[in-house]
């Protein structure tokens, strides 16, 4: 069973925790539109696991903002680096990637 995917907003940043799943992103899908509204980054830091589904959820979040020039995303995990490679979306979610500091050499 997947872990709950949670949101909390910071003024104009959205922070979303959890699995970022199949099975879990029902309820962010349903409530874009007033959740992202106001938002200009979207931290991705605390996402323990995003799939396939998640990510094409992240994509699309993205060709909205591309549209509307609303917000970017931060917080880009190392797991979630290497699905954005493996799906060779680079050009469409360049970001910055979260480095956590045992993980700095």
């Amino acid at each position: 069973m997947s872990e709950m995917l949670t949101w909390q907003r910071r003024e104009s940043v959205l922070s979303l925790q959890g699995e970022l799943v199949h099975s879990s992103l029902l309820p962010l899908w349903q409530q874009r539109q007033q959740i992202l509204s106001g938002i200009e980054c979207i931290d991705l830091t605390h996402l323990s696991r995003v799939d396939s589904a998640g990510l094409a959820l992240l994509v699309h979040l993205k060709a909205i903002s591309m549209v509307e020039k609303k917000f970017s995303f931060s917080g880009i995990t190392p797991p979630l680096q290497s699905l954005i490679s493996l799906y060779n979306l680079q050009d469409i979610l360049t970001t910055t990637l979260s480095v956590k500091p045992d993980e700095l050499v």
